[in-house]
């Protein structure tokens, strides 16, 4: 059984940052891959990032969406069974609801929602121009 919980979301201007945290409770499951991905009202799902890892890696191999990659960026704490979203230079297109997932995706479904298992309720992120 997976557990995700998210936190972090809130309302800020355009230009400004926000970090996002998924804690991961993980019992009688492997993992190998913790992303986030968004949703915007009215649209569908769309992959944000993700961190994959191999045997006891405490990091991992990130991944990200064109439209976010240089402004977002993706870390893990192995100990904490956590990982972060840290969004910089937030543009209002970047307002959604943010989903932390896990799963054991293969590298062509890295991006895709069938590659994960587990989800967390999400955190409302909302960006003012």
């Amino acid at each position: 059984q997976v557990q995700l919980v998210e936190s972090g979301g809130g309302l800020v201007q355009a230009g400004d940052s926000l970090r996002l945290s998924c804690a991961a409770s993980i019992s009688g499951y492997s993992i190998n891959a913790l992303a986030w991905f968004r949703q915007a009202s009215g649209k569908e799902r769309e992959f944000v990032g993700s961190i994959r890892w191999s045997g006891g890696q405490s990091g991992g191999s990130t991944y990200y969406a064109d439209s976010v990659k240089g402004r977002f960026s993706i870390s893990r704490d192995k100990a904490k069974s956590a990982i972060y979203l840290q969004m910089n230079t937030l543009k209002p297109e970047d307002t959604a609801v943010y989903y932390c997932a896990a799963g054991r995706p293969i590298l062509s479904s890295i991006a895709s929602t069938r590659g994960y298992t587990s989800w967390g309720q999400g955190t409302q992120v909302t960006v003012s121009s």
